[in-house]
């Protein structure tokens, strides 16, 4: 049980699921919170899912909400619970007795968020969809890409942003109210509207007619010759972000090239672009980082995923850490007072599933028949 951060005494109780649900018990884990993730007992044993890292800073009991038993422990862990995270389609989680209703009847004080991808309710509501739909119906996915196709951006903008990490807004939201009110609520997070709502500032560009809804036409898309990547002799990128005129100053006296800025000249962008882009596959990329990666170029090298860790600014940082042998990103953001411990091992389907039921107050005895039963299930 984790006992630092500043989210410690928080007690969050969560359906298994792939993806945004990991994402967010990871995201208030790492900062203190208590969060037991209820699995099915059939996922225990099976190979490490695809997300397992995000399974960090969380414990997993494994119940089978179908069974009587099982379903009745999800109730008792709701009850010592100020929240609550439902992962199904609309109308699952009260078909197995562990809907609103039914848990908000023990725990007023519950606050209850459902999360799905298109929401509780409208003509898409029961449809099943990944993070490349939700951006769909966005408009993100067709912002991002070259001009001639959308391409999706890795699944973060509508899995992880729009949902486990507004998840993760939401379940605080509702606890602090909670905290004032005395009574729970029910919070619908939906993936799409998330997607939606970290597009925001592009829906305002674009009704003052300062973003064109087309791809690589604007200032942040790869449209402007000052936004964009190059590729470097050695056939790695550099990203150049000189936005403001002072800094594109910067950049191109160090790059050594009289290419104007023309800020709103989009006709003028590629034959720029293709002026930068010749200078840059003079050097490679370690090259141009000697050179160009000043306080006021916004320049930067374009790192894999087994470069970024052993970057110099990430070094010193902090930035990743090892858990087990696996590098991966640390806890963020930083507290002074109650910083966030340092992540333990990912937390696979039923590893602490007797350690939770212990802490129920069930006899061994208790305990030993619900396994041999199979309402619930330890790992190992």
């Amino acid at each position: 049980m984790r006992a630092a951060g500043p989210l410690a005494g928080v007690r969050i109780l969560m359906m298994g699921g792939l993806g945004p649900g990991p994402f967010c018990g990871m995201l208030l884990g790492d900062l203190g919170a208590e969060v037991i993730r209820v699995d099915r007992p059939g996922e225990v044993g099976r190979p490490e899912p695809v997300d397992v890292v995000m399974r960090r800073s969380q414990r997993s009991i494994a119940l089978d909400a179908k069974n009587e038993r099982g379903r009745e422990l999800i109730h008792t862990l709701a009850e010592r619970a100020d929240a609550f995270v439902d992962v199904y389609r609309p109308g699952v989680a009260e078909r197995l007795g562990i809907g609103p209703d039914d848990l908000r009847a023990r725990n007023p004080r519950l606050v209850y968020a459902r999360m799905t991808g298109f929401g509780q309710d409208g003509p898409y509501a029961q449809m099943a969809g990944h993070d490349i739909n939700y951006l769909a119906l966005s408009g993100a996915l067709h912002a991002n890409g070259p001009a001639e196709r959308p391409v999706p951006p890795l699944n973060i903008l509508g899995d992880f942003g729009g949902g486990g990490m507004l998840l993760a807004v939401g379940l605080l939201s509702g606890i602090v109210e909670a905290a004032r009110s005395g009574t729970g609520q029910v919070i619908d997070v939906s993936m799409l509207e998330g997607s939606a709502t970290l597009m925001a500032v592009f829906y305002g560009m674009l009704a003052q007619g300062t973003w064109r809804d087309q791809r690589q036409a604007n200032l942040t898309d790869g449209g402007a010759h000052f936004y964009r990547t190059y590729e470097t002799a050695d056939g790695r990128h550099f990203a150049v972000g000189a936005l403001e005129s002072q800094f594109y100053a910067e950049l191109c006296a160090r790059l050594g090239v009289d290419v104007p800025q023309e800020y709103d000249d989009h006709e003028a962008w590629d034959k720029h672009g293709e002026t930068m882009a010749a200078r840059f596959r003079e050097r490679t990329r370690a090259q141009w980082e000697a050179e160009l990666v000043t306080p006021q170029s916004c320049a930067s090298p374009v790192l894999s995923l087994t470069e970024a860790p052993s970057h110099p600014h990430n070094v010193a940082r902090g930035t990743f850490v090892e858990v087990d042998g696996v590098t991966q990103p640390a806890p963020s953001p930083r507290f002074s007072k109650t910083p966030a411990p340092p992540p333990g091992r990912p937390a696979l389907p039923g590893d602490q599933t007797v350690e939770v039921l212990s802490e129920l107050g069930l006899a061994e005895e208790t305990v030993r028949g619900l396994l041999a039963d199979g309402v619930a299930r330890q790992s190992g």
